[in-house]
């Protein structure tokens, strides 16, 4: 189906469309605007919605082909159908002079409508539309319980948001127990729940109400727990298009469970931290989740974050890199104290600590677009492989987890 919005500043014909349109079951209607936006709020306006063509009156002809014009300049190949009540030939001349091919006016037939709607469906299907949007969409999957995989996002997205130009979304995915919201001091009736269910109609006001801002930095929490609540691959789609369109910077804490959703995720992400700890359990698990990413042709978007990583550790860090056949994109050092300061504080650990500033160049690999190592050779160390496979790691984390 195809998504449109209407701009046309006569109400009663911009309504008389809309029904005409819902008959021929073709094209969602996102929003429908009653004036000529300015150049910001067209931005904005297509930002928010996506959509695939914009049905815009001609009631002023100069105005309409200028904004035709913008809307060109920002969302290259978005389909622009003129319509009036009715559309004098010096107009008509002047909307072809300026590309547009598709021309409507009342009474709306079904007919029409339809072989008009399919010539827009080729031409879509021949450019697809190129609205600006971001590629920096980042999934942080724990290993297992309490490795710090809710500290480690949070920190990462606070530090992307203090770099110049750089609005970053923080949206917690745990369902069963997301931190985000305890960690920041948050209360809000509003949550990921409440995104996903709006996503197929999501626009920047609804947005404002649903995120809560920290400067550059807007967080959607997980908010309270609701069993069975259920989200469809179709809601994860329509969310990611709209914060990518929004956001230099998507960051996208997981539970660790792997829930459908989840995996949808997954697939949508650019990049995967998978967080660990340099102990047994959760390198053993590691080693599991890489297993099955690998198993959906996802292995070469993983990036393995080694937290809680001491100079003195019973596991050298190249035995970790030879068990889970991968480099350690990075490694934080444990900060006990500096992360539950942070956390009774509702607020990013010390940036000048060496946590903090583990965080920062996370950070800022990321905002660069800088790659991970190559892959090393694989190697297995004997105290894992000597254990016997576990029972399944059950979902939640740890608070004071750095």
């Amino acid at each position: 189906m195809l998504r449109g919005v209407i701009i046309c500043p006569d109400k009663d014909l911009g309504v008389e469309l809309q029904d005409a349109l819902a008959e021929t079951h073709r094209v969602g209607i996102m929003r429908v605007l009653d004036h000529y936006p300015t150049e910001l709020e067209l931005t904005r306006f297509l930002r928010a919605t996506g959509p695939n063509v914009v049905f815009l009156s001609v009631e002023i002809v100069k105005s309409a082909v200028e904004l035709a014009a913008r809307i060109e300049a920002q969302a290259s190949g978005t389909q622009v159908v003129v319509f009036n009540r009715a559309i004098h030939p010096d107009a008509l001349l002047e909307t072809m002079r300026a590309g547009i091919r598709e021309f409507l006016s009342p009474p709306f037939e079904l007919q029409d409508l339809r072989q008009a709607l399919e010539r827009l469906e080729q031409t879509i299907e021949r450019k697809p539309p190129s609205i600006e949007s971001s590629d920096a969409v980042m999934a942080f999957l724990p290993s297992k319980a309490g490795v710090g995989c809710s500290t480690v996002a949070l920190n990462t997205s606070m530090m992307l948001a203090q770099l110049p130009d750089t609005r970053t979304l923080l949206a917690d995915f745990d369902l069963n127990c997301g931190m985000i919201a305890f960690m920041l001091q948050i209360d809000s009736q509003y949550s990921i729940t409440s995104a996903v269910e709006n996503a197929h109609q999501m626009d920047e006001n609804l947005w404002e109400k649903l995120v809560k801002s920290f400067g550059q930095l807007d967080v959607l929490p997980a908010g309270k727990l609701v069993p069975g609540f259920r989200i469809e691959a179709i809601q994860i789609r329509y969310l990611l298009e709209f914060v990518r369109r929004n956001y230099k910077a998507v960051c996208l804490d997981l539970s660790g469970i792997l829930e459908k959703f989840s995996i949808e995720i997954l697939h949508e992400a650019n990049k995967i931290f998978l967080v660990c700890t340099p102990e047994v359990p959760s390198l053993h698990l590691a080693r599991e989740k890489l297993r099955f990413l690998r198993s959906l042709d996802l292995g070469g978007r993983v990036n393995i974050l080694l937290n809680r990583a001491q100079r003195h550790t019973l596991i050298p860090l190249a035995e970790v890199e030879k068990l889970l056949e991968l480099p350690v994109y990075m490694t934080f050092p444990n900060d006990y104290v500096g992360v539950h300061k942070a956390l009774t504080a509702g607020k990013n650990v010390n940036p000048a600590s060496e946590l903090g500033i583990g965080f920062r160049a996370l950070a800022e690999s990321i905002r660069s677009g800088s790659r991970s190592p190559q892959p090393v050779k694989p190697g297995f160390m004997e105290l894992l492989r000597s254990h016997k496979k576990p029972a399944a790691e059950p979902g939640g984390r740890g608070v004071l987890a750095s």
